[in-house]
């Protein structure tokens, strides 16, 4: 293979790129901890921040092999040794950008996955299971289907194959630019398997449950926004016109989507709120995704659009269905990942970089049954077995937190914390100490009684 030459702009492009995705991982904590209420705030950023933690290293360790590595038989998994702590990567500039900057990218993608799931298990999660979790759930399910979906195939001046990727990407031939089956599908459905395992929250149907701290949840949507331009313009990895494709067709997809929510909760419920207006965001984001580098603009804009319209629907099936999904991960990322990556079939345009006619462009059934094969091959593999994981963990050290544990806040519980600090003069004059400060006076109100609600 002919070397290329190391181009600064990409590098620059990539490390910046990478940042950007990193910044939405605290974003998603700020608008989780917003959805929650009071007593569970701190715990559910922090099932964001340990998630970023522990999937940086294990990343490094042997994550990026697995996803990256050589494939090791029919497409499934990549050497987990080839890369086994980065190895031989500090000086490889096999492309336009060094191979450090494309393991960084690919490391944000990672955390973010296994974070999205913790909005389905909110207010009920034991902290170290939760942690114990992701770095199985990684290790097994998203590190195998990263590589099935992102590790492309390469060949030599000679069209020698020189490295073997996955069968999504490769044999499948399903498009997914920026992570529709990986990352949304993939979470979306693990969140739904977790909801089950884990059962329904105290109160639910009953009590009000409402988010907290909308303030928190608009300001994470506004995170998210801006640092989705890294997610999808990102994974053109290059500075160049794919990455301005599709950081179009992520703004317009995504302020499509969050009118359409605002309208269809207006139609349904007589107002557009914040909330709608913050998931709308998101549920566009998360289907763009798939579609940013293969669509037109305008395509983008019905393709948000749809997405609006059907996640804002979508969220309502939990009640109806009895799972209790706390912050709609299924609603938002299931359904408008299996909207976004199918829709490539029907909307597709070969003027868009990917090159490629979607059914409404003339090219038939031929794409579209392909993305509906990877979308649902990873959400019935990823369902399965988070269930497994999940039940295992439940069944041996425990994943749920006892009754009277979730009553009181996970976060006095788990963290021997409180987001807000209500009454502190009030505590310390009646005798409380500082190494016990999670702990009230039985005349005094408990966590919950203080808690906020919008």
């Amino acid at each position: 293979m002919t070397p290329l030459e190391l181009n600064s702009g990409d590098t620059a492009w990539m490390l910046t790129s990478a940042a950007l995705v990193l910044l939405m991982t605290p974003g998603l904590a700020l608008f989780y901890g917003g959805m929650v209420r009071a007593k569970s705030v701190l715990n559910m950023m922090m099932m964001s921040f340990g998630a970023l933690a522990l999937i940086s290293v294990l990343w490094v360790l042997y994550g990026y092999s697995m996803a990256f590595g050589n494939d090791v038989g029919f497409g499934l998994l990549g050497n987990p040794t080839e890369f086994l702590g980065l190895k031989g990567l500090m000086e490889d500039t096999d492309a336009t950008y060094p191979a450090m900057a494309f393991v960084a990218f690919q490391a944000v993608f990672a955390i973010i996955t296994v974070a999205l799931i913790s909005g389905a298990i909110a207010d009920r999660a034991k902290f170290s299971t939760w942690l114990i979790f992701s770095g199985i759930w990684a290790t097994v399910v998203y590190f195998p289907i990263a590589h099935w979906v992102f590790d492309f195939t390469l060949t030599d001046d000679n069209d020698v194959v020189t490295h073997v990727g996955g069968w999504i990407a490769n044999n499948l031939k399903a498009l997914d630019f920026a992570g529709g089956t990986a990352v949304h599908i993939n979470a979306g459905a693990a969140g739904l398997a977790l909801a089950l395992v884990l059962g329904k929250r105290i109160g639910w149907k009953k009590d009000p449950m409402r988010p907290h701290n909308l303030t928190l949840v608009m300001l994470g949507a506004g995170l998210l926004w801006f640092g989705w331009f890294g997610f999808n313009a990102g994974s053109a990895v290059s500075a160049g016109n794919t990455a301005a494709v599709a950081f179009v067709n992520t703004l317009v997809a995504t302020g499509a989507a969050s009118l359409a929510w605002l309208l269809t909760e207006k139609i349904r419920d007589g107002h557009a709120t914040s909330l709608g207006a913050a998931s709308g965001v998101v549920a566009g984001l998360v289907a763009i995704t798939p579609a940013a580098n293969s669509v037109s603009p305008i395509g983008s804009i019905i393709l948000g659009a749809v997405a609006g319209v059907l996640c804002a629907l979508a969220v309502g099936l939990k009640y109806k269905l009895g799972y209790d999904d706390s912050l709609d991960v299924v609603g938002v990322h299931l359904v408008g990942g299996l909207w976004g990556t199918i829709s490539i079939g029907f909307l597709a345009t070969a003027a868009a970089p990917a090159g490629v006619d979607g059914l409404f462009y003339g090219g038939g059934v031929d794409q579209l049954w392909r993305q509906a094969v990877g979308a649902f091959s990873v959400l019935i593999v990823s369902f399965v077995l988070t269930y497994l994981i999940g039940l295992l963990l439940e069944k041996t050290i425990g994943f749920r937190i006892s009754r009277e544990e979730e009553l009181e806040g996970i976060d006095s519980v788990e963290h021997a914390e409180t987001g807000y600090d209500l009454n502190p003069l009030g505590s310390i004059g009646r005798g409380a100490t500082f190494g016990s400060s999670h702990r009230v006076d039985e005349d005094e109100p408990s966590n919950s009684d203080q808690e906020v609600t919008a």
